[in-house]
């Protein structure tokens, strides 16, 4: 008997149709010497340090770091999973022929070897169903294209590392700085992808709150009912400003060049999952989540491949299906299809590229159309369609003019944009970015000739500097897939390009889990972090784990895991020492009373003053000050010691905590409400909000 294990009920159903197993049983379907069945996601997970040890129920930091000499499984506690994980036991015991049709992928590899492990039966033979699409024709392909399951040992150990590093980082670290700091009343959840995402946030909205509005002057003149810009750019002072204008009056202008030339917007990449999260984050406000539940529904629905995807491209393998998929969209978007030559495609490398293509290609629609989507569902599916079919659409060609003038030696210039042929623009109207940038920036221009002069009307207009804009979903996922851009180390920087914080399946819940626990809120469209999250940060004193950079690094480990050019003992190894190193280091009371302290902005000693104390530096330029009164309130010297050495004060100031910022200003936080005494919940559910 051939058994087929799926992820999903949704899943196991197809397979089960496509196979012939038509009988519906109880938690599985027969037929056609087939059995499919299924789990729901996720039905074992890592035991509790409990249950090792009865001992470590209560929190103590004499335990830490608590690392199992081997991790032991159980089931998830629901009698339903209990329930259904005996199904797949006796069903995988019987069988001939084992098929794990798990989701593939990291986690779908975990899901499946977990069940197997739990169950006694690592060591039954099995092979592999590698899905991206749920269509008949897919799956068959897929049956056809079955692999023994141990060519995906590597990314099971992979995938097993992720979650016992997981385990032991934000278990550990959990229990460190709740027993330390929680004050009996507070859980402080950390988690290696987490907190640098929460650190991330809260650093946006440090610049923000500390940003100070500057004025500034721009000159530019009015020639042919043609505004140019002066090339000198801002100006700080209005005397400039006025002194520049006075200069320019009574002078004609003069055209000295005129630039033309052609230039190509090639269309859009298709959509991988942040992509797509972030495009419908930005036009229509939808979380990531929400976006995520959507196209996984697509999915299950078959109108689209499978969501779960950082690649943008698709194999080459994949050129003959690619018309007929469009032909079939045709009866939904005929106008736009009726434009291309489906039988001569235009397949660039911006399309077709299978060393891109990771565990899944691109997001494209299937050719199925769904029915009664809900208007939410109906905006992802029809972005999804636009966007395939803009690849193969022509550029955007518009000839791009360029004239410069002068002035009595000063210099202007003008662009001006002729859209010479839509392309894939025209599919998107106004909202391409393409159509934004041309409005904001260019504008229509007649005809100049070189050496041309005549009257201009100069001005100046006054502006003002604008602070950094808080994060929005979107754009913070766009932080988190490309996090190498936060990290100094240009060795680590170019090693972390293709990195990111989490994983595209994983992003969305990452910030939901932030919003859960009241790390940040959602102000309409955008993301702030809140006092308790502020004050999280400010416990946190090693960088890395409030850096992408450790994460990410830690990703690209696992990459190199999962092609065997990582052993997993020797990233095992790294994970627990660093975890030793966390705990050892966040110890806060430990204060040395021979020196003052360190500047945080150019790192010299600190000397005292009359009304503050300063940096050594300041005859080098270095402004930093930290003053001995704050709001009234007198810092004696080990209070300042604290600020400088450990950049908190655990002593709270009447109803606030203080804390040095990054760039060394004194940040004030609320003391957090009374949330109940978490310390004295059951440690399953301290395990999953460290996760």
């Amino acid at each position: 008997m051939r058994v087929v294990i799926t992820e999903k009920p949704s899943v196991a159903k197809d397979i089960a149709a496509f196979l012939g197993a038509k009988n519906r049983l109880d938690g599985y379907f027969e037929g056609n010497g087939c059995q499919v069945t299924w789990a729901f996601g996720h039905l074992v997970t890592l035991k509790e340090p409990n249950e090792y040890d009865p001992a470590l129920k209560k929190w103590s930091l004499h335990t830490l770091p608590f690392v199992p000499a081997s991790f032991e499984l159980k089931l998830i506690d629901n009698p339903g999973v209990a329930k259904q994980f005996g199904v797949i036991k006796r069903l995988v015991k019987s069988s001939t022929e084992l098929v794990a049709a798990t989701d593939a992928g990291r986690e779908g590899e975990l899901i499946f070897r977990y069940i197997l492990s739990l169950a006694g039966l690592e060591t039954k033979p099995f092979k592999r169903l590698w899905l991206s699409s749920l269509t008949e024709e897919a799956i068959g392909k897929a049956f056809d294209a079955l692999r023994p399951g141990t060519d995906y040992n590597n990314l099971y150990e992979a995938a097993r590392c992720r979650s016992e590093s997981d385990w032991i980082v934000g278990l550990n670290a959990t229990r460190n700085f709740t027993v330390r700091y929680g004050r009996g009343e507070i859980l402080w959840s950390v988690g290696r992808v987490q907190t640098p995402v929460l650190a991330m946030i809260a650093q946006k909205d440090e610049e923000i709150l500390n940003f100070v509005s500057e004025p500034f002057w721009e000159l530019r003149t009015k020639y042919k009912n043609v505004f140019f810009k002066w090339k000198g750019g801002r100006l700080k002072k209005e005397e400039e400003a006025k002194l520049l204008l006075d200069k320019l009056k009574d002078h004609l202008f003069t055209v000295k060049k005129i630039d033309s030339k052609q230039e190509k917007a090639l269309p859009p990449f298709l959509y991988d999952l942040t992509e797509l999260q972030r495009d419908m984050n930005k036009k229509y406000g939808m979380s990531a989540n929400d976006t995520l539940e959507i196209a996984q529904q697509l999915y299950e629905s078959k109108a689209i491949s499978y969501p779960r995807t950082d690649s943008k491209f698709l194999s080459s393998d994949m050129k003959g299906e690619i018309p007929q998929i469009l032909q079939n969209l045709e009866k939904i978007r005929p106008s736009e299809i009726s434009r291309l030559d489906l039988k001569n495609l235009p397949f660039t490398s911006r399309i077709l590229s299978s060393e891109k293509v990771t565990d899944h290609h691109a997001i494209i629609p299937t050719g199925k159309t769904p029915s009664s989507l809900s208007p939410n569902s109906q905006k992802v599916f029809d972005a999804i369609v636009l966007r395939f079919i803009a690849a193969f659409y022509p550029p955007c060609l518009k000839n791009v003019t360029t004239v410069e003038g002068e002035v009595e030696g000063e210099k202007f210039q003008a662009k001006g944009v002729q859209i010479v042929s839509p392309g894939w623009t025209q599919l998107y109207g106004k909202e391409s970015d393409d159509a934004d940038k041309q409005k904001e920036e260019e504008q229509d221009l007649p005809e100049f000739t070189l050496q041309e002069t005549g009257p201009h009307d100069p001005s100046v207009k006054q502006g003002k500097t604008e602070p950094p804009k808080h994060f929005t979903e979107g754009t913070l996922l766009g932080a988190m897939e490309t996090a190498g851009k936060f990290v100094e180390d240009e060795q680590l920087k170019e090693a972390l390009k293709q990195k990111g914080l989490g994983t595209p399946a994983t992003r969305a819940a990452i910030i939901e889990t932030l919003l859960r626990r009241g790390y940040i809120l959602r102000d309409k469209k955008v993301l702030k972090v809140t006092d308790l999250g502020r004050y999280l940060i400010a416990l946190i004193q090693d960088p890395n784990l409030k850096s992408p950079e450790l994460t990410g690094e830690w990703e690209s480990k696992l990459k190199e895991m999962e092609v065997g050019k990582l052993s997993p003992a020797t990233f095992m190894n790294e994970i627990v020492q660093y975890t030793k190193d966390l705990i050892r280091g966040s110890d806060l009371t430990q204060i040395d009373g021979s020196k003052i302290g360190s500047c945080p902005r150019c790192k010299k000693q600190i000397i005292e003053g009359k009304k503050g104390y300063g940096c050594s530096g300041w005859k080098e330029g270095c402004s930093f000050v930290l003053w001995k009164e704050y709001k009234g309130t007198l810092l004696n010297l080990r209070q300042i010691q604290s600020l400088l050495q450990r950049k908190i004060l655990l002593e709270p100031l009447g109803k606030t905590i203080l804390y040095l910022s990054e760039k060394g200003s004194v940040m004030e936080v609320a003391l957090p409400e009374q949330q109940g005494n978490q310390n004295k919940k059951t440690f399953s559910k301290a395990r999953k909000k460290a996760k």
